[in-house]
C-alpha cells in the first residue's frame, strides 16, 4: 500500500472557455486519474476563469489540506495566462527542477513550443503545488514526468524518511 494512500489532491483547471460553460475541460479528468493511481484521494476538478481564481482556488486547497495541488492550464504567453503569477506568492519554496522536467519532456517528445510554458512546482504548506500545461499532451507528458517522483516528493515535504 502506497504510503500516501488517502491522501487529499486537488485539481486546479485554469480555463475561462471551460469555466463559462464553452467547452467541456479533457485535462483535469486525467489528472484527476493519475492522482487516484497513485493512492490520492481527490474530487471532481476546480475549473476555473484564469488569474486570481486560480490562486484562490490553490490556496483553498492548501488551507484545506490538500497534500497535491496540480493545476492546468494558464502557463502560456497570452494576456489571459496567469497561473505562475498567482502560484508563486503561495510557494514557501520553489522546487524548479520538477518545471523545468516537465518542459524538458514535452521538448523530447518533439513539442518545441514546451520551452514557453511558464509552469511553477513547489512547496506551499504541506502541499506539493505543481503547475502544468493547459494541452492534453502536456498533460501526458506532465503526468509522466511526476509519475516517478511524486509520491516521494509528498513524503520529503513533511520530513519522512527515505
Amino acid at each position: 500500500m502506497s504510503s500516501v494512500a488517502g491522501l487529499p489532491a486537488v485539481v486546479v483547471v485554469a480555463s475561462n472557455r471551460a469555466a463559462a460553460g464553452v467547452y467541456d475541460d479533457t485535462t483535469g479528468p486525467l489528472i484527476v486519474a493519475a492522482l487516484e493511481g497513485w493512492g490520492f484521494s481527490v474530487g471532481a476538478p476546480v475549473v476555473c476563469p484564469d488569474g486570481e481564481p486560480v490562486g484562490l482556488a490553490i490556496a483553498a486547497a492548501v488551507d484545506g489540506g490538500a497534500r497535491v495541488v496540480l493545476t492546468t492550464g494558464g502557463t502560456g504567453l497570452t494576456p489571459t495566462d496567469r497561473t505562475p503569477e498567482v502560484t508563486r506568492p503561495l510557494l514557501d519554496r520553489e522546487v524548479p527542477g520538477l518545471a523545468e522536467a516537465i518542459r524538458a519532456a514535452g521538448v523530447a517528445k518533439g513539442v518545441p513550443t514546451a520551452v514557453l510554458s511558464r509552469g511553477l512546482a513547489g512547496v506551499a504548506g504541506r502541499a506539493l503545488v505543481v503547475n502544468l500545461p493547459g494541452s492534453r499532451g502536456g498533460v501526458k507528458d506532465a503526468l509522466a514526468v511526476l509519475d516517478p517522483v511524486i509520491v516521494h516528493a509528498v513524503e520529503q515535504i513533511v520530513g519522512s524518511d527515505h
